[in-house]
């Protein structure tokens, strides 16, 4: 079995318990505990509604993480895009695979594999994964108006393994 093992280092400070990686406070969780609560908040008040406070939510997160890691890693451009796309994958949300990239036009297809939300809910015959779909867009666009392009997008879920049928999903991002 090969591993995707982080690079990451996880400091846990000694006196406050509060875990860091990325220069950024994290949170440690088993994922049934996370997608149960994700579950129950969709039941109550609908996957629709959740998914739409769950853009906006994932959308000013990515943006902001981008912006902060493209700062202290000194990258830019594609590399902040394909670093989060990284990161997301060691942090055990499942694979996103950059199928198409072009930040200058705000396009991309991202491929998700054995992702988290999939593993927990299993074949529903629906999209399961769209916690996932702002931080696309917002990654985009802190992407493209650091590199001084005026584009802004929106990203849908196209498809989910959790879907009869389908091995993966698609996430694709467009300009508004």
């Amino acid at each position: 079995m090969s591993s995707h093992a982080p690079e990451m280092a996880i400091n846990v400070d000694d006196e406050t318990g509060v875990w860091t990686t990325d220069a950024l406070p994290m949170l440690y969780v088993p994922r049934h505990f996370f997608v149960n609560n994700h579950m129950a908040i969709e039941e109550e008040i609908g996957a629709e509604r959740y998914a739409g406070i769950l853009y906006k939510a994932g959308y000013k997160s990515a943006y902001y993480w981008c912006e902060k890691e493209a700062e202290a890693h000194g990258i830019s451009g594609a590399a902040v895009f394909e670093h989060y796309m990284k990161r997301l994958s060691q942090r055990g949300w499942g694979l996103f695979i950059i199928e198409a990239l072009d930040l200058a036009q705000g396009t991309a297809r991202i491929r998700l594999e054995h992702s988290a939300f999939v593993y927990q809910y299993g074949k529903v015959n629906r999209k399961v994964d769209y916690m996932f779909t702002g931080w696309f867009a917002g990654a985009m666009d802190q992407v493209a108006q650091s590199l001084g392009y005026a584009v802004r997008t929106r990203a849908v879920q196209t498809r989910s393994a959790a879907e009869e049928g389908s091995d993966y999903g698609v996430f694709e991002v467009s300009p508004l």
